[in-house]
């Protein structure tokens, strides 16, 4: 199932799509469902009734589709997680996971535009896999932890390089507002598996990342196993779980997003997310 939040002209809704409509489920189940965490936590009771839906009677085209948890607890991301991106940056494959954080401010929508930041012109893309957590779960043995995943989107770990490079803790590189923009549905594990999906990334049409997820270099179990050992992990948190190479930062010479450029990231099974790149407007003065 592919699941979305979406609004036309009033509030968000919680919907399911088939690629080319949406059905609504705010105020059509026999639970009360207001946004996606709402649906997570009654999704064991409400899932036979989504599934008896075949009616998706809003063309997608006619709606806007917002970040499927617009406000998600944690946003978890993972560093140097394909051998091939740690290597283009000179550094060799980490011993244990290199987590980090992004503030739950810099959520963006599938099809958003990305400021570019008023203090840097050092602005790249990163496209990852995305898990949505959808269970309440702590000490998750490695053979257990996918059960822990509501689904999964495409989602662009956008990152500010020379924020993040200014000390060893990445949060405020990667935390910039606009920079975490994911989507365009979450699509549940039935309908597709993460252990080897093409994951693609494109600047005006011209590839930039092409890879798979059979190149992690700690998979989707491993990760929610071991941020689990740490933390209570809750529905709606979010997992950015690593990029392939090909990130602007490694070319040479780097290649920068600047305003007007459109950055794809496709995943294979899941579908894609597409974000121009604006100037940041000038903060009105206090």
């Amino acid at each position: 199932m592919k699941l979305v939040t979406f609004s036309t002209s009033g509030e968000p809704m919680v919907g399911l799509s088939d690629g080319k409509g949406v059905a609504p489920l705010t105020g059509r189940l026999s639970e009360p469902v207001t946004d996606m965490i709402s649906l997570m936590n009654a999704w064991d009771r409400v899932q036979p009734e989504i599934r008896a839906i075949g009616n998706f009677e809003i063309p997608l085209q006619d709606v806007t589709l917002h970040a499927p948890v617009t406000r998600p607890g944690k946003i978890l991301a993972i560093g140097l997680n394909y051998a091939d991106h740690a290597a283009e940056g000179g550094k060799a494959p980490p011993e244990y996971p290199m987590w980090f954080s992004k503030a739950a401010t810099s959520v963006n929508g599938p099809y958003e535009p990305i400021d570019r930041p008023i203090v840097s012109e050092h602005l790249d893309y990163e496209a990852e896999l995305v898990i949505v957590i959808g269970k309440r779960c702590r000490h998750v043995p490695k053979d257990r932890a996918l059960d822990m995943i509501f689904g999964f989107c495409a989602g662009n770990d956008v990152s500010v390089r020379d924020w993040q490079l200014r000390t060893t803790q990445h949060f405020i590189g990667k935390s910039f507002d606009t920079h975490a923009p994911y989507g365009p549905w979450i699509v549940t594990p039935d309908e597709v598996s993460p252990a080897n999906l093409a994951i693609r990334s494109y600047v005006n049409g011209e590839l930039r990342q092409n890879s798979r997820t059979d190149q992690l270099i700690f998979d989707c179990a491993h990760q929610i196993s071991y941020l689990s050992q740490v933390m209570t992990l809750e529905p709606g948190d979010i997992l950015f779980t690593g990029t392939p190479s090909g990130v602007g930062a490694a070319k040479k010479p780097p290649l920068w997003l600047k305003a007007g450029d459109v950055v794809r990231v496709e995943i294979e099974g899941i579908g894609a997310i597409e974000n121009r790149v604006v100037d940041e407007k000038a903060p009105l003065p206090a």
